[in-house]
């Protein structure tokens, strides 16, 4: 099921499938993973045996209090789950690491810089898939 898909039948709200659960999931992608990074956030992927990405969140108390972090990871859940690029990450355990500067960020700015980052992810990955 696509992304776009599973989220319209969701009620607009990213499904409990696409997203990370357990630590030992995120710990996978922080310890074997690969990284691409910004000023804003850096991504932490791991491939998973799933046919869909998933979507992790992290933010330490330095971002700010419980209400700008939760603000931050609503941000980023809603710019990963309208992104007309989805069909186009392959099967990813994506964990979005929020860093300090995050909290004086505009929406659009970390809206834009997740995206740049997710297509470099999708690039990078078809990139490999096609020399296996």
């Amino acid at each position: 099921m696509l992304l776009a898909e599973a989220a319209s039948a969701a009620g607009e709200r990213l499904p409990r499938a696409h997203t990370l659960r357990r630590s030992a999931d995120y710990l996978r992608c922080y310890r074997r993973g690969r990284r691409l990074g910004g000023p804003l956030a850096r991504l932490h992927y791991a491939h998973n045996d799933l046919d869909h990405p998933r979507l992790g969140i992290t933010a330490s108390r330095k971002v700010g209090n419980a209400v700008v972090r939760n603000r931050l990871k609503r941000r980023v859940r809603e710019t990963f789950r309208r992104w007309p690029g989805g069909q186009t990450l392959p099967p990813v355990d994506v964990v979005v690491h929020l860093l300090p500067p995050a909290k004086d960020a505009s929406f659009a700015a970390l809206r834009g810089e997740l995206i740049r980052s997710l297509e470099r992810l999708a690039r990078r990955e078809a990139g490999r898939g096609e020399g296996r």
